[in-house]
Parts: structure tokens; sequence; C-alpha cells
């Protein structure tokens, strides 16, 4: 979210471009008790429990679900700390923060969603491991959401004959949707942050890349023993290789070039600072802010008018899965609000003893613990205030932290970056994809199903590279 993707969708976000994360007004996170996590707890749980024991009421009414959980903040907040502070929290949020996310997302969802990939692509262990490693470079010149939703469509093609295929689609969200963009602002909405506050363009790329390949060669190996294995008994079932031959093309080319516009606005936003803001309803808005997402509005409309019914069919493109990133990630942004106020407090607030784990006795940085507190943080908040946080913990210098502090900035990037892959919600395009997916027949585990994934193949990988990368 980068809530400015909530759950690294607006970060993320997923959007990967520019997030508003001023403070919500006077909200004084370091005067909030845990109580005021309660309804970020409960749409989680929604989210992860509401699929598997009632799947036909969540379907028909997630959306007001989501409403409900957003009032079940929204409201406490005007009634119990002023209705002002309240109302400005949620107007804060919902402007600086939602509508930028859902643009942003949006017109990705749009423009690559009319690219078909045409060609005869079987899903071989080596097939789609190519895909991943190609989305995974993808991802930090156009994103995270923008690499996946690209490639998740032909993807799917590629295996739609294969019985057991879940696992690519699980190491998609690692690679593609999550780890790959973590080597230039672009690619994640943290990182693009990191550099809006005088982090070089190019130090991530340089101080990541070894760890990137490391983490990225693992994960590969171990995606392609799982679906080597699986191949082999999918072909043991009677599995084969189309007889029909098509050769390779690309339909709605167009898009690309919208693509590049999209991704030519984020770096505009990024490097063209007018100084000039509006104000409305009490929330300032960048000029270059207000640019950026007028272009990704006129590239989407671009979008739509200049691609064929057609080609749009032959992707099976529908509206439902950028449907229901809007509505839960509606209630999700609101929700957090309190969560992230009592995160940016630091030392005051109620995570003060996590804070105090980054550092050691003598009051050097525990570049471990920064490493698993952001990436911990990110993978169900917003990652990218909660990369924020943890910056300004370390000094929020980004001379000293790019220089004698690199282990800890490259904790606290890797952090906010890798570790969305660990939930569903830790990044706007998990969430696409796995809609993508069950919209086109491919089962998915449910959120703690995939969590067992996650943490079971995540969690030693990333503990490998820490002890080779980062030390503590």
């Amino acid at each position: 979210m980068s809530l400015s993707n909530p759950l690294r969708a607006a970060a993320a976000a997923g959007f990967a471009l520019a997030p508003a994360l001023a403070s919500a007004a006077s909200l004084d996170g370091s005067t909030l008790g845990l109580g005021w996590a309660v309804p970020f707890a409960g749409i989680l749980l929604c989210i992860a429990l509401c699929p598997l024991f009632v799947p036909h009421f969540w379907h028909a009414h997630f959306g007001k679900v989501s409403v409900f959980w957003a009032l079940c903040c929204a409201v406490p907040l005007c009634m119990l700390l002023g209705f002002s502070t309240g109302i400005d929290a949620v107007i804060h949020v919902l402007l600086a923060d939602y509508v930028p996310f859902i643009i942003f997302v949006g017109a990705l969802f749009v423009v690559a969603g009319g690219i078909h990939v045409r060609g005869t692509f079987v899903g071989r262990p080596i097939v789609n491991a190519g895909f991943l490693a190609l989305g995974a470079v993808l991802a930090n010149f156009m994103g995270t959401t923008g690499a996946a939703m690209l490639l998740i469509r032909p993807l799917i093609e590629a295996n739609a004959n294969r019985r057991r295929k879940m696992q690519t689609f699980i190491f998609f969200i690692f690679l593609v949707a999550n780890v790959g963009g973590a080597l230039t602002p672009l690619g994640d909405p943290p990182l693009f942050l990191g550099f809006l506050k005088g982090v070089s363009f190019f130090w991530t790329a340089e101080h990541l890349l070894v760890p990137w390949l490391f983490t990225l060669a693992i994960l590969l190996a171990v995606y392609l023993a799982i679906d080597g294995v699986c191949y082999a008994k999918d072909v043991k079932d009677g599995f084969k290789a189309p007889d029909e031959k098509k050769a390779f093309g690309i339909d709605g080319g167009v898009n690309i070039l919208l693509l590049a516009v999209i991704i030519g606005a984020v770096l505009l936003s990024g490097f063209w600072r007018p100084g000039v803001e509006y104000v409305f309803l009490g929330v300032h808005f960048a000029l270059e802010s207000i640019v950026r997402d007028v272009i990704f509005l006129c590239a989407a409309g671009a979008s739509l008018a200049l691609t064929t019914k057609e080609t749009r069919e032959l992707n099976h493109f529908t509206w439902d899965p950028i449907l229901e990133v809007a509505k839960l990630f509606f209630g999700i942004f609101v929700c957090i609000v309190p969560v992230l106020e009592m995160l940016r407090a630091g030392h005051d607030g109620v995570f003060a003893p996590l804070v105090a784990l980054v550092s050691h006795a003598d009051g050097t940085y525990n570049n471990t613990m920064f490493f698993w507190l952001t990436g911990s943080l990110s993978a169900f908040l917003d990652n990218a205030p909660t990369y924020l946080a943890f910056f300004n913990l370390a000094g929020g210098d980004p001379a000293v932290l790019m220089t004698e502090e690199a282990r800890t900035l490259m904790a606290i990037s890797m952090g906010a970056v890798f570790c969305g892959a660990i939930s569903y919600i830790g990044n706007a395009p998990n969430f696409m994809t796995v809609s993508i997916c069950h919209e086109r027949g491919v089962k998915m585990p449910s959120f703690f199903g995939y969590m067992i994934w996650s943490v079971g193949i995540l969690v030693p990988t990333f503990l490998i590279m820490d002890l080779i990368f980062l030390g503590v």
C-alpha cells in the first residue's frame, strides 16, 4: 500500500511514486494506546478469515465490511479526540494517500491490461523461472505494480494446462511484486521516498545489487526445485506442450509507450520541484504531484481509447481486480491512520520497546534489527512511512547514511522492499495478482496458507542474506 501505499500498496504499491507522507494534521501518536489498532486488526482478520469461513458472504459484501471497519476507526477518532482532529486525519489519508494510490495503481492496471503478449509459452520450470527473473528486472524500471500487471497474464496463459501451478504465482509475488523492485527509486515507494529525502538515485543499485542478486538466486533455485518436482508429476499425469505453435507478437503496443509516459511522470515528480502548493480541505498538494496524477489519468484514458476491445478480451481484462483493491484498501487506509501515527511517535509511542531494539548498548546501530523491524512492520503496515520512521531513527541524514552508516540504510531499504512479500496485504501488486489469479481460475492459498509459504521460504532466505551482508 504505500499508505502512501498501505500495506505497501500505496507505498507500494505498490505507488512507487511520490507518496504524500505528511503526518495526519494534529493527531498525536504518542498519546494513542494499542486499542486504536483494533479496527486495523479487524479488517486484516476479515481479509484473512472471511474467504475461508464465509466465502459467499465475503465475495458479496467485502466492500461493506471495509466501510464498516473504516467507520469503526473514523467515528471514535472524531468522538474521542475531537471532530476536527478526527475528520482532518481521515480526509488527509484519503486525499493525500488513498486517491493518488488508486490513480497510480489503476493507471498501471489499465495500461498493462491493454498489452497482450502472443506466442506459445509452455509453463516448463525454466520458462516460468525466466518470467520471474524478467519481472524482477523490469520491476526496477516500471515499479513492482507495473511489472506484475504486465507479466501476470502471459504467465497464467503459459501455465493454463498445468495442474500443479500455485507455486509459480506464489513466487511471482515474492520476486516480481516485491523483491525485484529493490534497485532503483522507481521500483518501490520507500526507495522513492528515500530519493526525495536526499539518497542518491543510483545509491540503491550500487549497494543493493549484490544482496539483491544473492536473494534472487536463492529464490529462483528454490522455485526451480519445487516446480521441477511439480512439472514431473504433471507430465506423469499426461501434461504435454500444445501442438499448435503461435508466433511471438504484441498486441496493444501503444500501451508500452503509455507505460513509458507513466514512468516518466514518476521521474518528473522526483526531479521537478517548482515549490508551488495548493491547499484543499486542509491538505497540501504539490504542483508536481498534481501534474503527475493528471498524467496518470491521461495515460489510462488514452489506453482505453486506443486499445481495441479484442485485445482486452484476449487478456481476459475485467475491472473486478482493481475494484476489489479500491474497496478493501479504502478500509485499510483509514484504519491504519492511528497505527502509523503510533509508529511515527518512535520512542514516545507504544512501539517504543521495539524501537529501542535498533541500537546496541554502546550506541551503535543494530542493522539486523533495523532490517527485521522495518520488514515486519512493512509486511502488514505501509512500507513507505515505515521506511521513513526508521530512516529518521537512524539519524535522518542521507549523507551519513549513504557513507559510514551504509549498512544501516541497506537494512532499512531491503526490509521495506523485500518483506512486503510476507503477506498478501504487504504490497498492492500482491493483492492484485491474487485477484487476477482467482478471476482466471488459478487456485491460490488462503491468507494464512500463503504465509506458510512466505515464512517458510522467505524468512530463511532473508536470514542468510542478513548474516552475509548486514551482520549485527
